[in-house]
């Protein structure tokens, strides 16, 4: 969906990053390079602690603003990656000031805000990208092609404590990204939602878990949690077409399998193959009667964080509605809310 701001601008789009902090970092490390490629104009960074936005705008040779205000005022473009709480007041300021923005997950504190910060990107014209990642992740545009038809979705997302987002419960620091792949997954209403959740060393739930049922008998069980002693990001999906199939994927390792039924011309592999080829290569064995075939899937590894950044800079640039609009986002922030108000409840 094209967004209409008359001719296009070929001058080079100023962008700057409010919040360098341990993921505002990498905005600005990916940010620079495209400045160096002649993509952009980094124009700089702000962080409400001096010292650390000082530290990456000498890193990057860029300025390091004092304000707010000074990055709204010398900026085309702005990437909002500071505390949830902040979100709201600052992605608005740049919103009426008519600047583009990008602002991570989850958008906002509430659905109201949300929708504010929809209605000023719409009345000015604005492009708005809220941060899920995984959107721009291989593993997402691989899965898309394959799993036409979900029956059965499992997401487990696991990490330590973090240093990060303890402001916000682990559904909406965490499990909202398998909530927006899903939602855009799927592309079915939500029918019905079940949550349990547990807080473990923050005031909000620290382990989470949802069953989501959609219209289209679909259902998709997500657990997370961030007191967890290994990292994890994984999903696996049953689909019903072309063919009957398994997919196992790992957003990290942006690798995985998948699983099916094998034609009549594919025979056992011998078991040689099998002990030494059996992670690259694909491996047909006798299940139940069956053979089944199992194959590494084809994808090409890419950083979902500069696809994402390129993306925001191309929808800029190409006057173009965002893969991750703020509409989009905005009903993963809204079942979001109905889970953690369903653990709140199960709590009391």
């Amino acid at each position: 969906m094209a967004i209409d701001r008359g001719n296009q601008n070929t001058e080079k789009i100023r962008v700057s990053v409010l919040g360098v902090g341990s993921l505002g970092k990498e905005h600005a490390r990916i940010y620079s390079a495209l400045a160096q490629a002649g993509k952009i104009d980094f124009a700089g960074v702000y962080d409400a602690t001096a010292p650390v936005g000082g530290k990456i705008a000498e890193k990057y040779r860029v300025r390091a603003f004092t304000s707010a205000d000074h990055v709204r005022d010398s900026s085309d473009a702005v990437s909002v990656v500071t505390p949830t709480s902040t979100h709201f007041e600052l992605a608005k300021s740049m919103l009426i000031a008519g600047k583009h923005v990008l602002v991570e997950k989850p958008m906002t504190e509430n659905a109201s805000q949300a929708t504010e910060l929809v209605r000023l990107a719409r009345e000015n014209n604005c492009v708005l990208q809220v941060g899920h990642v995984e959107r721009f992740n291989p593993i997402f545009n691989y899965l898309q092609t394959v799993a036409t038809e979900p029956r059965f979705i499992e997401t487990h997302r696991l990490s330590p404590y973090p240093a990060r987002s303890t402001d916000i419960g682990v559904v909406l620091d965490l499990m909202i990204h398998d909530l927006d792949v899903v939602l855009a997954f799927v592309r079915s209403p939500v029918v019905s939602v079940d949550a349990v959740g547990i807080p473990v060393l923050s005031k909000s739930e620290d382990i989470a878990n949802a069953r989501i049922r959609f219209a289209n008998g679909c259902v998709a069980n997500l657990t997370v949690s961030r007191v967890s002693p290994e990292r994890m990001r994984k999903i696996r999906v049953f689909s019903s077409s072309p063919t009957t199939s398994y997919i196992s994927l790992d957003y990290r390792a942006q690798e995985g399998f998948i699983y099916r039924i094998a034609r009549d011309d594919e025979e056992e592999t011998s078991l040689l193959k099998k002990l030494l080829r059996a992670k690259d290569s694909t491996i047909v064995s006798q299940f139940g009667g069956k053979r089944i075939v199992r194959e590494p899937v084809p994808i090409a590894k890419d950083e979902p964080l500069k696809l994402e950044l390129q993306h925001f800079i191309r929808c800029i640039r190409e006057r173009q509605t965002p893969l991750v609009s703020g509409e989009s986002a905005k009903r993963a922030l809204d079942l979001a809310f109905e889970i953690t108000n369903k653990i709140q409840a199960n709590v009391a």
